[in-house]
């Protein structure tokens, strides 16, 4: 039984003034929020006024691609989207990629950093198989008590541009991998209605949720995001398709953007977004003020795409308040939202938060508010997950 009481703390939940309350953690849920909450038979931790987040929502990374842990490997893929496909797929066996050993590596960094879910894109294709489900389910089962991570069948080398490849999604799809993947349905595979074809298809057969990959820019970029939107109105499938990366959202005109955002939000399509290098970052206030999803993820970490990055959630909310501006602490805010409850939407996390009835899932630091804890990235004091203390001062706890 995860029974735990947290006194003292200053629970956060995005538009409501914090205020200091104790947590009741009763069966790995939160049982009460409240001041002065005693109970007996319990262990009573002390947070002498931390404030107190919901576990981060880490909703896009490649657990499969990353080297986290190992040697140091000089990066060899070069500027360009093709050059570093052809990259991570040519030294994959070289350097004994899929690893669960470095995926799991990489989810204990980030559980120590408070991250409570993770959505991991897994490369399938005819060479690879389904060699990195299977590494990354292992490293997911070594901390099974600690973090849910969640699978997308991504075609990273093209999907109808590479024979084979559909009928391997679709063999992840019924061996239980929850999402569907695409890449750049007309800029990388060059037939964008035979793509969404299939990829609408396999999700409507399998009950999945589809997260494409989308570095298209411009034009050819907005138009795409109009064609997802119309598809997914046509298949019914809103509040389960996500738009990864989107960089022309980022470059488009500001009546563009929200007529944009305002297009997604009525057909019910989220976007992702991770600050990667210098591409453009979907606006946050944009898409907060059309009420359309947005979610937040590291993208490759350690890996042959990039030798940068840790897997922290919470330095990742940072670098994306930061590209986009984002200075006053209401509108930092909406980052952190986008990093907690928005990944929690688009992975369709229903019983997320900081409220009576949801798992305990959690983290505390020294931060004077919400604004400043992202600023500064402090180290998280502890991290609960279901009601059990999992990491503490930045480091995994003893099982």
């Amino acid at each position: 039984m995860n029974d735990l009481l947290l006194r003292g703390g200053r629970p956060w939940t995005p538009g409501v003034p914090l205020a200091g309350a104790d947590i009741l953690v009763r069966d790995g849920r939160i049982a009460a929020i409240a001041p002065d909450l005693s109970a007996e038979g319990v262990d009573t931790v002390d947070l002498a006024g931390a404030l107190v987040l919901p576990g981060l929502v880490e909703s896009h990374c490649h657990l499969d691609k990353t080297m986290f842990g190992g040697p140091w490997v000089p990066n060899t893929g070069g500027p360009t989207l093709a050059g570093r496909i052809a990259n991570g797929e040519g030294r994959r066996d070289e350097l004994g990629l899929p690893s669960a050993d470095y995926a799991s590596n990489l989810l204990g960094a980030m559980v120590s950093g408070g991250t409570a879910h993770v959505r991991s894109h897994i490369d399938i294709d005819p060479e690879v198989g389904l060699r990195g489900v299977e590494a990354v389910r292992a490293a997911a089962a070594r901390h099974a008590d600690r973090v849910d991570v969640q699978l997308v069948a991504f075609p990273q080398g093209g999907l109808l541009t590479r024979l084979g490849t559909g009928k391997l999604l679709e063999a992840a799809l019924a061996e239980g991998v929850e999402v569907i993947g695409g890449l750049d349905p007309a800029g990388y595979d060059g037939n964008p209605t035979g793509q969404l074809d299939l990829i609408f298809g396999l999700a409507e057969k399998y009950g999945a949720r589809i997260d494409i990959h989308l570095h298209d820019r411009g034009a050819l970029g907005a138009w795409q995001f109009d064609l997802i939107a119309a598809r997914t109105r046509a298949t019914g499938l809103a509040g389960r398709v996500t738009i990864s990366h989107a960089y022309a959202m980022g470059e488009l005109a500001p009546g563009e953007q929200r007529r944009i955002a305002e297009n997604l939000a009525d057909a019910g399509v989220s976007m992702i977004t991770c600050a990667v290098g210098d591409a453009p970052v979907v606006p946050v206030r944009v898409m907060y003020e059309a009420g359309a999803g947005l979610a937040l993820g590291n993208d490759g970490v350690r890996d042959l795409w990039t030798p940068y990055g840790d897997g922290d959630m919470l330095r990742r909310i940072m670098q994306v308040a930061f590209r986009d501006r984002l200075v006053s602490d209401a509108d930092i805010e909406l980052a952190l939202a986008a990093g907690t409850y928005g990944g929690a939407a688009v992975l369709g996390i229903e019983d997320y938060g900081l409220r009576v009835g949801a798992p305990a899932d959690l983290f505390t630091v020294d931060a004077e508010t919400p604004a400043a804890a992202v600023v500064s990235v402090p180290t998280r004091k502890l991290v609960v997950k279901r009601g059990r203390v999992v990491a503490r001062d930045g480091r995994l706890s003893a099982d």
